[in-house]
């Protein structure tokens, strides 16, 4: 997606934050021009960051933070996607910070995502990578029991050659399913009870809603079944 989209779906989001919410604020290049756009409205909002590198720009924003041990749920969560499916099920984790991204959206009330047309996909899996967060002990047995599935598993490495960490400390695996993945949800329980599977990158039945980008021109998008909304879930209402 090209800065200007990215630009568009970021501050197209930040339309939905209310004075006095408690946010989940995601990580990624989109999700940097959330935070700008929240900062500039100077709400009192605090946020949950998915990464170090968002509470970093967060600090810099001058955007307050809170901790998950502070609150007992969020009132919305906003995040980027490597893909987006029919149903809003999507794969995440391409910057590395699936799980706590996963932890943040299963605690928000509301769950949006901002991505770029580009983004959209029939079937996930398939034209991203699969990001599965392991613990560095398992590695090699997951990396074989994935590969006995059908999947083609490649251990996520910096450019410096060195595998890489999440805030974790944990490695990534990148897993393409040939074709896509016929059933995110099963696949999601199906990885996540893999003994060392911190979390599985797939998303399933939590976005209320997603903020798509081409060029300046935004689309919100529902899934065809969708969790309970409201009228604030457009951009500009509420």
């Amino acid at each position: 997606m090209s800065e200007q989209g990215k630009r568009a779906a970021g501050r197209a989001a930040a339309e939905l934050v209310e004075p006095g919410m408690r946010l989940g604020l995601g990580t990624g290049s989109t999700v940097e021009h959330l935070l700008v756009a929240l900062a500039e409205r100077d709400l009192d909002v605090a946020g949950i960051p998915t990464s170090e590198a968002t509470a970093a720009r967060c600090r810099e924003l001058g955007l307050r933070l809170i901790t998950p041990d502070e609150v007992d749920e969020l009132d919305l969560a906003i995040d980027g996607a490597d893909e987006i499916d029919p149903q809003l099920s999507a794969t995440k984790g391409g910057g590395g910070a699936l799980l706590r991204e996963k932890v943040v959206a299963s605690m928000a009330r509301r769950f949006v995502l901002i991505a770029g047309r580009e983004k959209l996909v029939e079937r996930l899996g398939d034209s991203f990578p699969l990001p599965i967060e392991v613990v560095p002990f398992a590695i090699a047995p997951v990396t074989r029991e994935l590969t006995s599935r059908g999947f083609d598993v490649q251990v996520r490495r910096d450019p410096d050659g060195q595998q890489t960490r999440t805030d974790n400390g944990n490695a990534l695996l990148a897993a393409r399913y040939p074709g896509g993945i016929d059933d995110p949800a099963i696949t999601d329980v199906t990885l996540t009870m893999l003994p060392g599977v911190a979390a599985s990158g797939l998303f399933v039945e939590l976005a209320h809603l997603a903020v798509i980008a081409s060029g300046d021109d935004i689309e919100v998008v529902r899934p065809a079944v969708e969790p309970t909304t409201d009228a604030s879930d457009q951009p500009g209402g509420g």
